[in-house]
């Protein structure tokens, strides 16, 4: 592919909130809300599965500071979901603001709205309820037609038909393929089949849950928010509260990282109820604690694999089976669990004859699970790349010579994505290029070093997505401001990523322009255009293009308001190098110029929205190749070089994607080696804190190396695919490969610990 030249795309550009996030300024909720508001705090049940018979709250409003309790007694009745997802949901209604019924350690019980910290802790010490203790349902593989039902109410109601019955603890189920795979897998030399276990891991961002709420100079209820989805929370508001969304304006300042859990409305209810009963500025700020019991985790899966092949190790057909544990309450359940099989399996398009992918979702009464970078491919990659990893152990084939000869190439159908055609696809080139910078040849072989310490390599490739076809919208305005710069408008929201960077990247591209010349703003209900948000990997995809062809409209535009100051045909014009020029003549009108003109006598508005949503979803591809060092006398495994080529297309800011590539990585990486979420015999989560809840530092990555390896799609703004959750998905089982090669014991379940390690190799020798 010749590579095309561009003057800002493709290019690193510093981040526009560089220097204020550098300099500590004031940009987050608890930095720029009023610090007078009511601290309002939430007591949570200490049970996995009871009924409140009864709640005294008497002698905890007597507490001075307290302004008021809000028990089950005192909330709408009005069922709602907390997923931010276009309506209607697929994810199930099955939540009160506060339910008698408490389905999880952590569920609220309750809500303290008090002048301040101190006194609104000592209120919930005050507060007595009276339980019915009921068994729980904690082992997900018991929870499909269990006698114990999580949601046993009347008014559970399923927006959309997604095969869920509460009466049978599922929240989504479904079956589907292509071929018959049954008869292909039985013609084949090589069957296997195992289970695969990926538990659930805490986005683990640094600024916690958050909200601010407040009433307006108009009596409407103004929202400030650490969010992903500004237009679906004030859906989920509205209908929570049940107030029309025109009385909501909802924003959000920046985002001290999200990953995912900030596509859920966790926080946001609360305080705005308490500013709605009490008419005060209200703030909510989740305690690590609470982010860790009571936030939107991983979804826990375990993913089982048949495949068939033949000796030379040709894949023809694979056959998974996924059961999801969704927790107490359904938000993501019913859309992370298809992408286990819709973005693992069209990997091996190559020689497929037939696949099989069917599902199940369940209720139990752990904390609710989420979306969470990867979104349900995460846990499907470890699986079938684990997999093929273990065939190719066993026939004696290098694992990557084995994914040359079975992985989709550029032009391929993908019958398991939707089918899709692959159009822009480097999958090939970035194993290529992979192996070449990783010394694959050199580093795969198991090499002792004494001491009881060994090295060797694993690999894995992955692919996603880059928004929800035909689905979501990303929306922008661009606008000359009256100086001749840009003003450009959105509602997607920058949590770190640097989309408002990369964005206005794209606006200066277009318009011939500086970066420092375009203003970014969002996201704000009330100002910014409709966008579903910052999720499945969408922002750059989606929202840049609508950016694209905003900045289209706009030069047409500016183009009108030209010809009227040279008295010509708006035909005659068009727009270059940062003008409007006349064709055939030296005639030009620079930007400040028109942007004079734009405030006299003008009927032109110099200002452009446009909305836009895809009916595909090109995915990103990638190739991570680890190198590890295993020490067998105590189990501890060291990442000492992790290489990953990716194709997301054309990059837009290649700092920005790498930093991005880099991240997932290392979160990856934990949640292999480190990462878990568990409960005792109750139903308590045991990691509360730092403590227990151990994430990789810099200490634990070993040495990073990302490159890329360009695709054009032709859909995409400027070639551009997304990059920000594929970068996760390869580390599991890349690692476990390498482990498996150190120790010659395959690992199915994660996280990999050193114990776990040591264990296996000791129960191998007996």
């Amino acid at each position: 592919m010749e590579e095309m030249k561009y003057n800002s795309v493709n290019h690193s550009v510093r981040k526009k909130d560089a220097m204020q996030l550098l300099l500590g300024k004031p940009v987050y909720v608890d930095d720029i809300t009023s610090s007078d508001a009511l601290t309002v705090k939430l007591l949570r049940s200490p049970y996995a599965n009871a009924i409140v018979e009864d709640i005294n709250v008497a002698i905890a409003k007597k507490v001075p500071g307290v302004v008021d309790v809000y028990t089950w007694k005192d909330v709408p009745k009005q069922r709602f979901a907390i997923a931010g997802q276009t309506y209607p949901e697929p994810s199930p209604y099955d939540r009160l603001i506060i339910d008698r019924h408490v389905r999880f350690v952590g569920d609220v019980v309750a809500i303290i709205a008090a002048t301040d910290e101190k006194a609104a802790l000592k209120a919930m010490k005050l507060i007595k309820v009276k339980y019915d203790i009921l068994e729980p349902v904690l082992d997900f593989h018991q929870a499909k037609d269990s006698a114990v039902l999580v949601h046993p109410e009347e008014d559970w109601f399923p927006p959309m038909e997604v095969g869920g019955d509460p009466g049978r603890n599922l929240v989504a189920s479904e079956k589907n393929g292509d071929g018959d795979v049954d008869a292909v897998i039985a013609d084949c030399d090589e069957v296997f089949e195992h289970t695969y276990h990926m538990r659930a891991f805490n986005q683990a961002m640094m600024e916690t849950f958050r909200t601010y709420t407040c009433f307006d100079r108009y009596g409407r209820l103004h929202v400030i928010s650490s969010t992903q989805i500004v237009f679906h929370v004030r859906r989920i508001l509205s209908r929570a509260l049940g107030i029309p969304k025109s009385r909501i304006r909802v924003e959000k300042p920046r985002i001290g990282g999200g990953f995912g859990a900030k596509q859920t409305a966790v926080s946001e209810v609360y305080p705005a109820f308490v500013t709605l009963k009490t008419g005060q500025p209200a703030k909510l700020i989740f305690t690590r604690e609470e982010s860790q019991i009571a936030g939107s985790p991983r979804h826990e899966m375990e993913v089982r694999v048949r495949l068939g092949a033949d000796r030379d190790g040709h894949i023809r057909g694979l056959d998974l089976y996924t059961l999801s544990n969704t927790g107490a309450y359904g938000e993501h359940g019913p859309t992370t669990v298809g992408l286990s099989g819709h973005k693992s399996i069209p990997l091996y398009t190559g020689g497929l004859e037939a696949y099989r992918f069917n599902y199940d979702v369940v209720y139990t009464n752990t904390m609710a699970a989420g979306a969470y970078r990867g979104y349900g491919a995460t846990q499907g990659i470890f699986a079938l790349e684990s997999a093929v990893n273990e065939l190719a152990e066993r026939l004696g084939i290098d694992p990557t010579v084995i994914r040359e000869n079975n992985m989709i190439r550029e032009g391929m159908k993908m019958p398991a994505y939707y089918g899709e055609t692959a159009n822009a696809c480097a999958l090939d080139k970035c194993m290529a290029k992979c192996k070449e910078l990783f010394h694959w040849d050199e580093k795969y072989p198991v090499r002792e070093i004494g001491d009881g310490k060994v090295r060797t390599a694993g690999v894995a490739m992955a692919m996603q997505g880059s928004c929800i076809s035909n689905l979501d919208v990303g929306s922008a305005t661009v606008k000359l401001a009256d100086d001749g710069t840009f003003n450009l408008i959105i509602g997607a929201a920058d949590m770190g990523t640097g989309c408002d960077t990369i964005l206005a990247q794209m606006v200066a591209e277009c318009m011939d322009c500086s970066v420092d010349d375009v203003a970014v703003f969002g996201a704000d209900t009330d100002a910014s255009p409709y966008d579903s948000g910052s999720y499945a990997s969408s922002t750059t995809y989606v929202t840049g293009k609508a950016v694209e062809l905003a900045c289209e409209k706009l030069k047409k535009k500016l183009c009108a308001i030209a010809a009227g100051m040279l008295s010509c045909s708006p035909e005659e014009m068009i727009f270059e190098n940062g003008r409007a020029c006349r064709v055939n003549t030296d005639q030009s009108v620079s930007l400040a110029e028109i942007s004079v003109k734009d405030q006299i006598a003008n009927d032109i508005a110099a200002v452009a929205t446009v909305s836009h949503s895809s009916p595909v979803s090109p995915p990103p591809y990638m190739v991570g190749m680890v190198e590890i060092e295993l020490d067998r006398y105590t189990g501890e495994v060291k990442i000492l070089d992790y290489v990953a080529v990716v194709d997301c297309g054309i990059p837009i800011n290649p700092a920005l994607a790498r930093i991005q590539a880099e991240g997932g990585i290392v979160q990856g990486i934990g949640h292999t080696l480190f990462e878990n979420v568990t409960y005792n015999e109750r139903g308590c989560p045991i990691e509360s804190s730092f403590m227990q809840y151990k994430i990789p530092t810099r200490l634990d990555m070993g040495h990073l190396q990302v490159e890329f390896e360009h695709s054009y799609e032709p859909t995409g703004p400027f070639g551009a695919k997304s990059i920000g959750e594929i970068v996760i998905n390869t580390p599991a089982p890349a690692i476990a490969h390498a482990i498996y090669r150190a120790t010659g014991v395959w690992h199915r379940e994660l996280p990999i610990t050193p114990e776990k390690i040591l264990m296996s190799m000791l129960d191998e020798k007996e």
